[in-house]
């Protein structure tokens, strides 16, 4: 039976969700391989999202933007990176996967720079960029990011630097320290390496993929890899968390829990249908399978050192997402301004597939969460990322602004989108990625910079009453209700008021 064929019969749905349905391996010479061509956004053109949703610009043209964070007093880091060059190609498949993985990356213009983080302000926080400014340039193809304590940290693709950084200021001009080296060079197969903020401030937690797709360089290369790593942040001592995670991204610590999740980019050529990629709780010590096996006991018997002891104790993850929809970030709404049925629960980009002869991902989904845990099925929340054969973008990390809007990194339509309540509802005040919100007015006057702040952290907070939302049954299916998000818990787990619903036409624009 031919790629196509077998697609056409199989529906994706059903690897969506807790128990996804795992064919049997099909491996040929040459992979399955369709990326969609990058032909970038037209003026006015916009994604679709739901209805009492408004998706607009609010950044255009930073370069190859991977992920966004937001930071305490509301300004929003766009960390933009290219991958290091110089891989090895070591056969005649890897050629042909580079010319097509090639046609997704768009541009065919003059090469701008990457490689930097910018910095956004909504000084009125109306949804609209005020000021933007570099705040790091020429920096090593970075990703994930992290503020506390008046330090800035930075996942690059070999180290965690560390920066002295204030809130408000709008460049940094100290140089970096190493706060301890990562996996990198030479090869560095998956290169991003993402970043979280345990609950307490004390902890950084790093992501490192691995360095093939099922260690066909040998274990060898693989070591500290495929790996999520916990570093102290007052020493840079580190250990690894958990393991045989092949390229694990979007570390979040879901806020009700205080428990650290990602998603989880699975391995490839095994067919169309194989291997769903996922996203899970990650278990301090767990090992997820890498590269022996998949979904718990499904053995690649392409990996030459059989370990059936590894196979054994590997975790299965919580809750597919359909294969090689190539997830890159994940952000939690709890305490956002997104409104029921969105109000409790994940939203994840979905980068889209290369393995495949039908596309698959190119989208933003949104699964909803109870007690902590998925408690549906995942639904299309920003689509239309394709044209037919081509994509005028594809999402990557998905981030919450000051305001409790979703934010969406566009890295090859070079694009950061900003999806709100049509009615105009914000949050009462900023928190940050970190979890993190301001104690007190910096005191700047409408128009000015703000000054630096203190901040507050879980480690500090009383801890607080969580209230549920209302129609906490409601299907994401069912029509949104009216009215704005119902008093919840900010993430790591500040409190937060109820929403405020300020003037609707303060964040109008393209549907």
């Amino acid at each position: 039976m031919t790629a196509a064929a077998q697609e056409s019969g199989f529906d994706v749905s059903g690897q969506i969700g807790p128990d996804p349905i795992l064919p049997e391996p099909r491996m040929s010479l040459l992979p399955d391989m369709k990326l969609a061509e990058v032909i970038g956004w037209q003026e006015g053109e916009t994604p679709t999202v739901p209805d009492g949703f408004t998706a607009a610009v609010y950044a255009k043209d930073p370069v190859n933007p991977r992920t966004v964070h937001t930071l305490p007093n509301g300004d929003v880091l766009v960390v933009q990176g290219r991958g290091p060059s110089g891989k090895p190609l070591l056969r005649p498949k890897d050629y042909i996967r580079g010319w097509v993985m090639s046609l997704g990356k768009g541009g065919d213009g003059p090469t701008k720079d990457s490689n930097l983080i910018t910095l956004l302000r909504d000084t009125d926080r109306d949804g609209a960029v005020d000021k933007r400014s570099d705040l790091l340039t020429d920096l090593n193809s970075p990703f994930g990011v992290a503020w506390i304590d008046n330090t800035l940290y930075v996942a690059a693709a070999d180290a965690i630097l560390s920066y002295p950084y204030e809130l408000g200021a709008t460049e940094i001009t100290a140089e970096a320290e190493v706060l301890t080296p990562l996996p990198g060079g030479p090869i560095n197969h998956h290169w991003i390496k993402d970043l979280a903020l345990s609950p307490d401030g004390t902890m950084l937690y790093a992501s490192v993929g691995s360095n093939s797709n099922v260690a066909e360089r040998g274990m060898e290369a693989e070591k500290g890899r495929a790996a999520i790593w916990e570093v102290n942040r007052a020493t840079g001592a580190s250990k690894i968390f958990a393991s045989g995670l092949r390229n694990p991204n979007g570390l979040t610590f879901e806020p009700e829990t205080g428990t650290l999740w990602a998603v989880i980019n699975e391995r490839d050529e095994l067919g169309p249908n194989l291997v769903p990629d996922y996203m899970t709780s990650i278990v301090e010590n767990g090992f997820y399978g890498w590269p022996w096996s998949y979904f718990g006991d499904h053995v690649d018997e392409r990996v030459y050192s059989k370990r059936p002891d590894m196979v054994e104790k590997a975790l299965s993850p919580d809750y597919a997402l359909s294969s090689h929809v190539a997830p890159l970030g994940m952000i939690f709404t709890r305490g956002s301004a997104m409104p029921e049925p969105y109000a409790n629960g994940a939203f994840v980009g979905e980068h889209g597939s290369w393995n495949r002869d039908h596309f698959n991902g190119y989208k933003v989904s949104y699964i909803p969460f109870k007690d902590g845990k998925p408690s549906g099925k995942a639904v299309a929340f920003v689509t239309d990322f394709l044209s037919g054969d081509r994509a005028q973008g594809r999402p990557a990390g998905v981030g919450i602004d000051g305001t409790g809007a979703l934010l969406v990194a566009d890295d090859a339509g070079n694009t950061v989108w900003r999806v709100a309540p049509s009615d105009g509802t914000v949050t009462p005040e900023p928190v940050g990625s970190d979890g993190q919100r301001l104690l007190a007015d910096a005191g700047a006057q409408d128009g000015e910079d703000p000054a630096p702040a203190t901040t507050k952290t879980d480690s500090e907070t009383v801890e607080d009453q969580q209230q549920e939302p209302e129609n906490e049954n409601e299907s994401v299916e069912d029509s949104i209700s009216e009215g704005g998000a119902a008093d919840a818990v900010s993430p790591t787990p500040l409190t937060t008021g109820p929403t405020v619903n300020l003037d609707a036409d303060q964040n109008s624009g393209q549907q």
